[in-house]
């Protein structure tokens, strides 16, 4: 399926592999923004054979395009703007750098990612919690319109990924309860909306809680101009990610 393990802790053993449940084929017709890919496979990009696991689990047999431009790109830690549309294997191009990342000896929160909508934030914390499923790492999810005091009681125990809408995170980190400090990996699905006025405020908010040092990572299916203006105002430079066959 794939070739010889090239992560730090695989070395030339494929061995593990025939070890996983991984699930029937998916025969489904898929479209170019899927299959048009260069020929690079997860096993080369020197993950974590715990997250490779995870990968394989899930069903994944090789990156789709966004995956294959943006995972390589985000594990050197450097500031990415993707463009990619629903459909394209887009949650899961930042949810790999960003449990890469994760050191589970750390009792602390590693990755922040935001997203505009309680429906979302439970289907990428899912995701999180599919591929990471090797990793003994905790992931956390929070909402408006769920019970404040049940998610501070939920964060005295150690959370390593935090996912959720920006207001409900914010108020946790306003009370002193989640702790961003120690964050190298700041995420935003939907940027287009979480930049949007309802929103903006409470993302530069965020990002001044986080060290000055963290990795910003922003997908979105358009660039709108409030975007280009979030990315113009950070002093990084991003790293400009496009998928063949994204909606502009």
């Amino acid at each position: 399926m794939a070739q010889q393990v090239r992560s730090s802790s695989s070395h030339n053993d494929s061995s593990w592999k025939s070890t996983l449940n991984i699930p029937t084929k998916d025969d489904r017709p898929q479209t170019d923004d899927v299959l048009a890919t260069k020929g690079l496979e997860f096993e080369d990009m020197h993950l974590k054979r715990e997250l490779l696991m995870g990968i394989f689990e899930a069903g994944f047999e090789r990156p789709s395009p966004i995956q294959e431009e943006a995972i390589p790109i985000a594990l050197t830690k450097r500031d990415v703007l993707a463009r990619a549309k629903n459909g394209t294997g887009k949650t899961a191009a930042f949810v790999i750098p960003s449990l890469q990342q994760i050191d589970t000896n750390k009792p602390k929160i590693q990755a922040l990612l935001l997203v505009p909508t309680r429906e979302l934030a439970l289907q990428t914390a899912q995701v999180c919690k599919i591929l990471g499923k090797h990793m003994q790492l905790n992931v956390m999810v929070t909402t408006g319109g769920t019970t404040l005091k049940d998610d501070i009681i939920r964060l005295s125990d150690p959370v390593h990924v935090l996912v959720g809408t920006p207001g409900r995170i914010l108020d946790l980190v306003g009370k002193n309860v989640a702790d961003l400090s120690e964050c190298p990996v700041f995420v935003m699905d939907e940027a287009d909306k979480l930049l949007s006025p309802e929103f903006a405020p409470v993302m530069e908010q965020l990002l001044s809680y986080l060290p000055k040092d963290r990795q910003v990572m922003l997908f979105s299916a358009t660039f709108p101009l409030i975007v280009k203006d979030f990315k113009a105002s950070l002093t990084t430079s991003f790293l400009l990610l496009f998928s063949s066959l994204s909606a502009s």
